[in-house]
């Protein structure tokens, strides 16, 4: 006979409320659902009240450790509509940060990750090596996180000359941090003991369920944007693109740390050939039309949708962060593994929660029951009704 485990929407290993069931036989997962829309800001709702500019900073907010991704892919959507050629300096400007990020995000995940598995070494050694990171970017943008750097036709700021030899220090020191943490991860017995053929998606699920970034490239999908579709200053460097093919989560963690070896070289070749010249290619006005943008995000692709009506504020942006196609593989990956294992595989694909918000509520027919206006509606009743009764 089996049992039904509810996990969340409140629980200590989920950064954010979600809510998980779990079908178990004993100790077995027999299946799983998830029941995602937890979080509601409305952020499809409010980008259509801001301006092109104002935008970029409403969509960094939405995830803390992708927001150079948001706005970037945001600035790409007008760049697109636009039909403008962004200046090279500001190309491999944007790549710096991007791939910075990447690296704060990546051992974030680490440190994470030996929380879960209760190896608080890791834990603690993933976000000490962290913090030189976040002082570079903030070195460089002025911001730890939300770096309000990124904006259609190229960045906001310059960066003066002095600043790159100390972000090359800090780049060297972290790169040596990165070989001590996959030497542990890779010799350990029992990090491998939790990690090495638990939490199986095999490369036919992960194309199936359209897995994004490390998740699918941990199943052996060789997919990039940076590479397949390149964009920024990523034709113009040397990197490779890593896979595994274990399919479990080992394999994830180590393609995160590999990346983190790649991303170091991207960022030190950026530096090397930064060019002179302009940093923004001085947007003025946004025809009718409709734009896509998409970046190669820590967790996989993030995709933003924008549709002009010409004028300075987007009648729809949509956007679409790789959270929302990783959740559902959560479910070939966790059946037949223990409890003790399951939020294990939850966490492999790094997920955020408050990325899979949606602003429309379908019925099983597909037909709209709550739209943007009724959600807000809603919400200000919700609120009132909170303030009279508090």
């Amino acid at each position: 006979m089996s049992t039904t485990i509810p996990i969340g929407p409140f629980h200590p290993v989920l950064e954010e409320p979600e809510y998980i069931t779990l079908e178990v036989d004993g100790e077995r997962v027999l299946s799983a659902d998830i029941d995602l829309g937890r979080n509601h800001r409305g952020m499809e709702l409010l980008a259509q009240e801001k301006t092109y500019d104002q935008d970029t900073f409403l969509v960094e907010r939405i995830c803390g450790i992708c927001s150079a991704s948001h706005s970037w892919a945001a600035s790409r959507a007008v760049e697109d509509v636009v039909g403008c050629e962004v200046p090279a300096r500001a190309r491999y400007l944007r790549t710096i940060v991007h791939e910075l990020e990447r690296l704060h995000s990546h051992m974030l995940w680490v440190g994470l990750g030996g929380h879960i598995i209760g190896y608080w070494t890791v834990f603690m050694w993933g976000w000490k090596y962290r913090e030189p990171i976040l002082d570079a970017l903030e070195m460089i943008t002025g911001n730890r996180q939300h770096y309000a750097w990124y904006r259609p036709g190229g960045v906001r700021r310059d960066v003066p000359d002095e600043i790159w030899p100390k972000v090359l220090k800090i780049l060297d020191e972290f790169d040596e941090k990165v070989d001590l943490l996959t030497g542990a991860v890779l010799d350990d017995p029992v990090i491998l003991g939790r990690l090495k053929g638990v939490g199986i998606l095999t490369k036919e699920d992960a194309i199936a369920y359209g897995a994004l970034g490390p998740t699918a490239r941990g199943s052996g999908v060789d997919i990039d944007l940076r590479r397949d579709e390149p964009y920024g200053a990523y034709a113009e460097v040397d990197w490779n693109v890593i896979t595994q093919d274990g399919c479990d989560c080992l394999a994830v963690a180590v393609i995160r740390l590999l990346e983190m070896k790649e991303s170091v070289k991207i960022v030190k070749q950026c530096i090397e050939k930064l060019p002179g010249g302009p940093i923004d290619a001085g947007i003025r006005e946004v025809p009718r039309g409709e734009g896509i943008g998409h970046i190669e995000a820590p967790r996989g692709e993030t995709f933003h949708f924008i549709r002009s009506n010409g004028t300075n504020m987007p009648e729809r942006h949509k956007m679409r962060a790789p959270t929302y196609n990783n959740i559902p593989t959560f479910r070939p990956r966790v059946k037949g593994e223990t409890i003790t294992d399951a939020l294990l595989c939850f966490a492999i694909i790094d997920p955020c929660y408050s990325c899979t918000e949606r602003m429309t509520v379908l019925d099983p027919s597909g037909r709209i029951t709550y739209g943007p206006g009724e959600l807000l509606r809603l919400s200000h009743e919700k609120t009132e009704e909170i303030r009279r009764n508090s």
